[in-house]
């Protein structure tokens, strides 16, 4: 039988953690999911312990091995791999509550439509406190950007979407890059559909030393063709202000100097945003170049 939900997990050299994920899919309280593991080019002995839960048969598990890409190259692959109506994305040093899938169920088969595009659900560090804010009890539905940017709402959230959904917009892969920003498809969607708002727990967060969260910086220096192509999209959003969209300038600005693209003018969605944005882009330039000095050399 079809399961409603695929849990898929991205993971690069984490079989030390992974095991807490696995854990917390065991104690599930509904088994309408499916566990499918994206390994990105790992060299520790991930295949090996995914293998051994394989063959211990008490979930559904799928694992793909592929060539290193980056988390949004796992994305991609999970998303062209994914065939259930829904997905989540629980990374590979997180864990869901024990009834988080039976919530989704639940919650999906009372409210879920074709007019929005998922879910939008909390994330709570290991000590069951909320990460940022929770989300407004008087709104149903929202966008992500709106939730964020006129909401209020501050911290990381889960996102369960509809696959179909997620199948569109895949992110671009940059030779030599590891790094596109994941919002570039959750914004595309916003275009289009809201999400529901549940204020309940659907996954433990831990941010590891290895993670990406710690080390942007790092992150923002060695792609930025990726930073680039992420901020131009982020200045083309309809629904933006324009404080937001001078942000995403100097931000661009900034990935166009690593780059040394000589035409970021010309290519920018908006050329005299991006003109008044240089100064600042600049100094953004410099400080990211004294931050990151050791991370290179």
């Amino acid at each position: 039988m079809k399961k409603l939900l695929t849990v898929f997990t991205p993971t690069y050299n984490r079989s030390y953690c992974l095991v807490n994920c696995y854990v917390s899919l065991l104690q599930q309280t509904s088994n309408d999911f499916c566990w499918l593991i994206i390994d990105d080019g790992s060299t520790d002995n991930t295949k090996e312990l995914v293998e051994g839960w394989i063959k211990e048969n008490k979930i559904q598990i799928q694992y793909h091995w592929q060539e290193n890409n980056g988390m949004h190259g796992a994305h991609n692959t999970a998303y062209e791999l994914i065939d259930t109506e829904l997905n989540v994305c629980i990374d590979s040093d997180d864990y869901m509550p024990d009834d988080a899938v039976e919530k989704i169920k639940n919650f999906w088969g009372k409210y879920g439509n074709e007019r929005v595009s998922g879910i939008i659900g909390l994330d709570a560090n290991t000590d069951n406190e909320i990460i940022g804010t929770k989300l407004p009890e008087i709104v149903k539905t929202s966008t992500l950007f709106n939730l964020y940017n006129h909401h209020g709402v501050t911290g990381d959230k889960k996102l369960v979407y509809r696959t179909e959904l997620t199948k569109q917009y895949p992110y671009p892969l940059f030779e030599n890059e590891k790094y596109v920003g994941l919002a570039y498809k959750y914004f595309k969607l916003d275009q289009e559909y809201e999400m529901l708002l549940m204020n309940e727990v659907l996954c433990h967060v831990e941010y590891l030393p290895d993670g990406s969260s710690l080390n942007m910086f790092y992150q923002y220096r060695k792609n930025p063709k990726g930073f680039a192509f992420y901020r131009k999209e982020l200045m083309k959003l309809p629904f933006a202000s324009l404080s937001f969209k001078f942000r995403q300038a100097i931000h661009y600005v900034s990935s166009s100097l690593f780059i040394k693209n000589k035409r970021f003018i010309s290519e920018a969605p908006y050329r005299g945003l991006t003109i008044t944005a240089i100064p600042f882009g600049v100094l953004l330039y410099l400080y990211i170049v004294s931050k990151t000095k050791t991370a290179v050399t």
